[in-house]
């Protein structure tokens, strides 16, 4: 088992810039291992994780990737990234570039989290064709290899040679399929017994296109204080890498994010 990394996402809604700021400042005095925001241009009013949730729809929100840039170089310690864009809102070849520009502005610590994308309103409201499942998806696969070439080619390179892309989603044919061939992290949810299914799953396309499973870090996305108390079937099930999303709108409280650093220094203690 590798080491146990505490990351947090931090909704860019219902919250003004300074005290989301403020926010992502905490979090990494806190010593939190990754920051993430999300990509959506409305407040969320229905999580697939929580479908009880409501709220107001029309509410502040804040956009992904000004956010990321500004507030990934303000902070000094974490990894940073966003859980996840979708490659659908930027053209692959314009955001291979912002993503090394922020790369090297960040010292590295930048992750690219790519998705399909799935909320149909922020697709029609800005202009962009929502399509079918399978189109998005075709377009995430083509983003992906485009970055990449474009990395290769273009300079400065990123300062590693690129830049870790995490992949998220649980589709069992094509999203772990595309995991599996170019993701350097995936990022899953749900309870144990699916996320750990799923895991299986990424672990069998990797072993069917000849990449070792070992070289794809495994997240998990906990939305609710309630699953805190899963974390360690989680850890068995093979996640090291494990996000916890402390509110859905500021003031955002972090106790839980402090008991979740203190039980990960335990283990990494122990585990040493």
């Amino acid at each position: 088992m590798g080491r146990i990394k505490i990351g947090v996402n931090l909704p860019p809604q219902r919250t003004s810039f300074e005290e989301y700021r403020q926010a992502w400042l905490q979090a990494d005095a806190l010593g939190v291992d990754s920051i993430w925001n999300w990509d959506h241009f409305f407040p969320v009013t229905t999580l697939l994780s929580d479908p009880s949730y409501i709220d107001d729809p029309n509410g502040a929100h804040l956009e992904a990737w000004t956010s990321l840039a500004i507030l990934g170089t303000a902070v000094k310690r974490a990894q940073v990234g966003c859980l996840v864009h979708a490659m659908s809102y930027r053209n692959p070849a314009l955001l291979s570039a912002m993503a090394k520009t922020l790369d090297h502005a960040t010292a590295g610590r930048l992750i690219l989290g790519v998705g399909a994308g799935w909320i149909e309103r922020d697709y029609a409201e800005y202009g962009y064709d929502f399509g079918t499942a399978g189109e998005r998806l075709r377009n995430l696969e083509r983003g992906i290899k485009i970055i990449k070439a474009r990395w290769a080619t273009d300079q400065p390179p990123p300062r590693n040679g690129a830049v870790p892309i995490l992949v998220a989603g649980l589709g069992e044919t094509v999203t772990l399929r595309i995991a599996a061939q170019h993701a350097d992290l995936w990022n899953g949810y749900g309870s144990v017994e699916v996320w750990a299914g799923k895991n299986r799953i990424l672990d069998e396309w990797c072993e069917r296109l000849g990449r070792d499973p070992a070289a794809i870090e495994r997240t998990v996305l906990f939305p609710r204080e309630q699953d805190l108390d899963t974390i360690e079937d989680f850890v068995a099930a093979g996640a090291t890498h494990l996000i916890y999303r402390p509110g859905m709108r500021a003031p955002l409280h972090f106790d839980v994010v402090e008991q979740l650093l203190a039980w990960r220094d335990r283990q990494n203690a122990g585990a040493a």
